[in-house]
């Protein structure tokens, strides 16, 4: 299973808006960039994601479940090709981890939260997760 990031600016959908979704979760939409609906074509029911507040905060707060693979986006124009994701809260971390924190990591530096920092929707490997989730606390 592969492993993944979202971003959401807090003020548009925060960690506390998708855990208040409950179990059936809501989809992920609004992107428009062409390498991250790729990333959201290659998600599968079941796989983990790290949500992470961006512009406010700046950090990873908790983590999210793919509940329902790509399907077209409700909220794009007749015709365009962009996709949605739905994703339920599964736990947030204890302590969540900041970009600052990240950046500083030596082991980190590869990351695409660091390579990438515009795209919203990024793959996180093996290894960025398990340090990410000790470091949280999980």
């Amino acid at each position: 299973m592969a492993h993944w990031l979202v971003k959401s600016e807090p003020f548009k959908w925060s960690w506390d808006q998708q855990v208040a979704a409950g179990a059936k979760g809501t989809f992920w939409d609004g992107v428009r960039n062409h390498s991250a609906k790729l990333n959201l074509m290659a998600m599968k029911k079941g796989e983990q994601v790290f949500f992470y507040h961006s512009n406010e905060g700046l950090e990873i707060v908790g983590i999210v479940e793919v509940i329902r693979e790509a399907y077209p986006d409700p909220t794009a124009e007749p015709g365009e090709p962009w996709v949605v994701v739905d994703f339920a809260a599964v736990k947030p971390l204890p302590r969540p981890i900041s970009l600052k924190e990240i950046k500083a990591n030596p082991a980190l530096a590869k990351m695409s939260l660091v390579t990438s920092m515009r795209l919203s929707v990024q793959p996180v490997t093996d290894d960025e997760w398990a340090l990410i989730t000790k470091l949280g606390g999980l």
